[in-house]
């Protein structure tokens, strides 16, 4: 199973592709689509969209999970991500694929079993459970590779539920 992982923002959204097979954990391809901040906001979000949309029809996921949006104390800049989540759940939508969104606090949870992990902690995680020499950079990189990582995880409580009588 293929595993797309996004953590949108305007400025940079990461994105990390990992494939999970039989109980392993494989990164593909991870990296960041940045935005130049002198640009018009609607270049920068269109910039965004095809980009996800290229990564998404380069690679066929089977699954697409997007960090949700959490409480910012910067209203403005709360409303620019919200604005980068939508044209790429409209990407997603547009390519038909399965999306599950999750919380900061649940990829803390699936990673650490702690809610308030660091960022450190969860990098670190990141980078055992894919077996990386070092920790992916930036920070948006890691974040979306953790939320694939949960995606996998995700999928295979789903598919040992299916099959229990």
């Amino acid at each position: 199973m293929i595993i797309l992982g996004i953590d949108p923002g305007l400025a940079r959204t990461g994105f990390g592709l990992i494939e999970a097979e039989k109980g392993s954990l494989r990164a593909l391809d991870y990296g960041c689509i940045s935005t130049n901040p002198k640009m018009p906001l609607t270049r920068r979000l269109k910039k965004v969209f095809l980009d996800i949309k290229n990564i998404i029809k380069k690679n066929n996921p089977d699954l697409i999970v997007i960090e949700e949006l959490f409480f910012a104390k910067n209203a403005k800049t709360a409303i620019k991500v919200g604005q980068a989540r939508g044209v790429i759940i409209l990407a997603c939508c547009e390519a038909k694929c399965e999306v599950t969104e999750l919380t900061p606090l649940q990829v803390k949870m699936f990673l650490t079993s702690y809610g308030r992990a660091s960022k450190k902690q969860i990098q670190q995680m990141v980078k055992l459970r894919l077996n990386l020499e070092e920790i992916p950079k930036p920070d948006d990189t890691a974040d979306a590779l953790a939320l694939a990582i949960c995606g996998a995880k995700i999928n295979r409580a789903k598919l040992r539920n299916k099959y229990e009588i």
